[in-house]
């Protein structure tokens, strides 16, 4: 067997054959497994070796979870105690009928070969029992999956496995005192959440009450997902809501009124932010954590086409004048506009922000929080900005008439200004600017432009799938006059992998679409002309519609027609229900 595994992890890109030599070459009866030494020593591609171990040996690959109904997991649970699942690295999969043995139980393991899964598995089960391989990143995901976060802290107290990576305001470990074995258990399922969101890249936490339950959801890549928890954490409750808010310095008595505060953690060296928003519920406090890194914002990483990327740059330039980015809650405006304020962020020019709240810090930049208790709001704090000899001013939003007037007289006085308004597309803006009050001849005397923008769905490039659509469809959803729509045009659908935990998408890109307000649009503006007058003119002058823009990121790969769909409406449509989807999955 040691030859055999010794010719797998060669095949596997095996980057230090002189440890390998020496990890075999060291086997001693009881010494541990081999398979596990062999992963462990990293000198191999783990999943290509594991795979090829898997087909020499007869052991199906595993990829891990896809949508694991509550139903199938606590019946995969009864076979396996979560202790043994997560000592021994095992994970029961699924119950197969077969015709000759009758059901037959799949565990999913890193080493097969390991003498005492097997025992613990006889003892366990009473039913027989196949193994399956996967990497153990893909076993403790499924562990997780399958008995729930934190499920572990109900039985050991401190997982010091990881006391040295996640730290809470200048905490130096999260290994506490343990007197207190319940305050010990809610500390550190609160910590396992946070840090179960920061490793899957997770960019909320929802915590909600159910009746005797605790419902813990994750939002990743813009898409709720449930997370599995123990089914007797809902007696913690009160005391993990408790917990959070002691970390976000809020009042842990007040369980009537909604709160927020704001947690400083450290993770791996990297500074993370987190916004805490509680909401008092008839079940009870309902906790929402906003998770924000203190990243680098670069325009070239917002993955604007070259068109889209030089028409920004040229607005940037703008000595003066308003650029408004628009879209929903969520859609990634406050990204886009850091990115805008890094690429001009020069010493020769002063940068004052007013925001509510500062999400992420740019240095160099001077940000303003938004305090309204004590009276500090956007039209506040703008005026005292343009007392302090800005050059270019950032609003986080343009609520209300006083503070849009104020941003316009910036603007008309010499200054470039940034902010934010709700509306579904780039030309509404202007209609949303005259519905606050502002004189049409200002809004075309001192907007320069509007970008609104959505997020979308990444393909994953490890597992999407080619897929041909014909013209019909295309035409069918507002997509016309497009280079080679004659024949079918060849676009990639999401399928699912481990790498992606089933979902065929991973990490997210921006789709924009940009009005510049030329001389022609100033002049329509000016007279109050209606919306499909203005439209008429913005695609004269060079606009795109955001789902036309979409179109060009299908063709290359990087997201799919159904997440376009999802987030744009057809140029001239005005209800996105009214399209049909079947024409898409149909091909």
């Amino acid at each position: 067997m040691i030859s055999q595994l010794q010719e797998l992890a060669s095949r596997s890109m095996c980057s230090n054959p002189a440890k390998l030599e020496e990890i075999l070459s060291d086997v001693q009866p009881g010494s541990g497994s081999l398979v596990l030494k062999l992963i462990g020593a990293e000198i191999c591609n783990e999943e290509l070796f594991l795979r090829q171990l898997g087909e020499q040996f007869g052991f199906p690959y595993w990829e891990g979870f896809g949508d694991l109904k509550q139903e199938e997991a606590a019946r995969l649970r009864s076979f396996l105690p979560s202790e043994s699942a997560r000592r021994k690295g095992i994970v029961p999969v699924a119950v197969v009928e077969e015709e000759d043995a009758g059901p037959v139980l799949y565990l999913a393991s890193s080493d097969p070969f390991d003498l005492d899964s097997h025992s613990i598995a006889a003892r366990e089960t009473e039913i027989p029992f196949n193994w399956m391989v996967a990497t153990r990143e893909t076993i403790r995901e499924g562990v997780q999956s399958l008995y729930g976060v934190g499920d572990e802290l109900l039985g050991e107290l401190i997982d010091s496995r990881h006391s040295d990576r996640l730290y809470f305001e200048g905490e130096e470990s999260m290994v506490i005192d343990d007197s207190d074995e319940n305050s010990a258990t809610v500390i550190s399922f609160v910590n396992e959440i946070i840090r179960g969101a920061l490793e899957q890249e997770g960019t909320d936490i929802h915590l909600e009450p159910w009746g005797r339950s605790l419902r813990v959801r994750y939002r990743i890549d813009g898409k709720l997902k449930d997370v599995a928890t123990p089914e007797n954490m809902g007696s913690f409750q009160l005391s993990v809501v408790s917990r959070i808010k002691i970390m976000a310095g809020l009042d842990i008595a007040e369980r009537r009124l909604p709160q927020d505060g704001r947690i400083h953690l450290e993770q791996d060296g990297r500074p993370i932010d987190v916004r805490v928003a509680t909401i008092p519920s008839v079940e009870g406090e309902s906790v929402s954590l906003r998770l924000l890194g203190q990243e680098v914002f670069d325009l070239e990483k917002l993955g604007m086409d070259d068109d889209m990327l030089s028409r920004v740059k040229n607005l940037l330039e703008l000595p003066n004048g308003i650029i408004l980015v628009t879209g929903p809650t969520g859609s990634g405006k406050s990204t886009s506009l850091y990115a805008f304020l890094s690429e001009i962020n020069r010493p020769e020019s002063r940068i004052v922000t007013i925001e509510d709240p500062v999400e992420n810090k740019i240095k160099g930049v001077v940000q303003i929080a938004v305090k309204n208790e004590i009276g500090l709001t956007f039209a506040r704090g703008l005026r005292s900005i343009l007392r302090g000899d800005p050059n270019v001013i950032m609003v986080g939003e343009m609520r209300d008439l006083e503070t849009a007037e104020i941003a316009i007289r910036a603007a008309l006085t010499g200054h470039l200004v940034f902010s934010t308004l709700h509306t579904n597309d780039a030309i509404s803006g202007v209609t949303r600017l005259i519905d606050m009050g502002v004189e049409p001849f200002l809004i075309a005397s001192s907007v320069r432009a509007f970008i609104a923008q959505r997020l979308v769905r990444k393909l994953c490039k490890n597992c999407r799938k080619p897929h041909l659509v014909g013209k019909e469809v295309l035409e069918a959803h507002g997509w016309t006059d497009l280079p080679g729509i004659d024949g079918p045009l060849e676009v990639y659908r999401a399928t699912g992998c481990s790498r992606c935990r089933g979902t065929g998408y991973r990490g997210r890109l921006a789709i924009y679409e940009l009005a510049t307000v030329t001389s022609a649009l100033e002049e329509l503006i000016s007279r109050k002309a209606g919306i499909a007058e203005l439209m008429k003119q913005a695609v004269a002058d060079g606009y795109i519609p955001m789902r036309l823009y979409g179109i060009r990121k299908v063709l290359e790969g990087e997201t799919s027609l159904e997440e376009v769909l999802s987030v744009t409406v057809s140029p001239g449509s005005g209800n996105i229900s009214d399209l049909k989807y079947a024409s898409l999955t149909d091909g």
